[in-house]
């Protein structure tokens, strides 16, 4: 059920999603939002934050209950983006954390490996991280330049990664590197370094002033000669990292979907809200036949992008979740998302 939306039930939601969804909405109404202010002024949540989640079982809830996930499926992740959004959170680095990072173990690591990693990304007592940009390379990763060159039994790293999501508390990162140059997207791999800020060669770098989403930490990264076990490449041999990242690209997208789903919703909610209680000319501005009329436009828009992105969500669960529909969804949600949330401001006047 939605706040905006109290007769809609998503047509995938169960009983089981339902009540994740109550839960939700009050850990992060009681957790998150009274933080922002101060989350936006130390640019990151509390470290802590990220195991008062895992407490709450909010965290890697479709994997695998066997790795100490949740068992669920991405409609379990979607409900968390969207009351994240509800709480007018914009801090959590979740959806990196929970719905993107931890499938690319999920989806290819060996057993021993998702073993070690998984249960402690699910508690919160390890955050991850994926080092994809760099400073003159962004969706072009056929272009990185970090490289990691086997020596012995292990890789040694060198290059540096910039907007990088959950840089400060990362524990386990991703790393997107060339592990042999000449082979273009061939070559790219992808390892998992276990950092911290004594490893030798691994060095975060400044905190990244951004545009929004002051609280979310994101910043610099560096290696030097830092170096990781060839146990802890991810697939079968070098050089699936390219195609490994396109495999996960239609549920990456999804999730921004939903998150902007979500957002839209959560901004239509409080303009209704906020109209209420404002009064111009001697009445609420809700009583202005225009603002009613407006109102209305932007709960009907919501409502036609919820249901698409609904739709998708559906597709993931029944494992039809392709990229191009995929991408459909984020285009409508995040163009149209915008859209909304710009109408809805003005409501608030100066």
């Amino acid at each position: 059920m939605s706040e905006l939306f109290p007769d809609y039930r998503s047509p995938w939601e169960t009983d089981d999603q339902a009540l994740l969804r109550k839960h939700a909405a009050e850990f992060f109404r009681k957790e998150a939002t009274p933080n922002q202010d101060r989350w936006a002024a130390q640019h990151q949540v509390d470290r802590e934050f990220w195991t008062k989640a895992g407490a709450a079982g909010l965290l890697c809830l479709d994997i695998a209950e066997e790795y100490g996930g949740g068992g669920g499926n991405f409609g379990h992740e979607a409900i968390v983006q969207q009351k994240i959004a509800y709480a007018h959170d914009t801090a959590f680095g979740f959806a990196v954390h929970s719905t993107i990072v931890a499938h690319y173990i999920a989806a290819y690591a060996t057993e021993d490996q998702k073993k070690r990693w998984l249960s402690k990304c699910a508690s919160g007592e390890s955050v991850l991280a994926i080092a994809m940009t760099e400073p003159g390379t962004g969706s072009d990763l056929q272009a990185v330049r970090t490289t990691a060159v086997r020596d012995g039994d292990d890789y040694v790293v060198n290059g540096s990664k910039t907007f990088i999501s959950n840089g400060t508390h990362c524990d386990l990162l991703v790393i997107v590197a060339k592990t042999d140059p000449a082979q273009g997207a061939g070559g790219i791999s992808l390892l998992v370094a276990e950092v911290d800020d004594d490893l030798h060669g691994f060095e975060r770098g400044r905190v990244l002033e951004k545009v929004g989403q002051h609280g979310q930490d994101t910043r610099e990264l560096f290696f030097s000669d830092m170096r990781i076990p060839v146990a802890n490449l991810l697939g079968e041999q070098e050089g699936l990292g390219f195609y490994q990242l396109m495999e996960q690209l239609a549920r990456e997208r999804l999730a921004i979907a939903s998150v902007c789903s979500g957002m839209a919703e959560a901004a239509v909610l409080e303009a209704i809200r906020y109209t209420k209680e404002r009064e111009a000319f001697g009445k609420p501005l809700i009583g202005f036949q225009h603002n009613r009329f407006a109102l209305a436009e932007l709960k009907a828009e919501v409502l036609s992008f919820k249901t698409t992105v609904d739709y998708c969500v559906q597709s993931y669960i029944d494992g039809r979740n392709d990229p191009a529909t995929a991408s459909m969804a984020k285009l409508v949600a995040a163009d149209r998302g915008v859209a909304v949330v710009d109408r809805c401001v003005q409501f608030f006047g100066g």
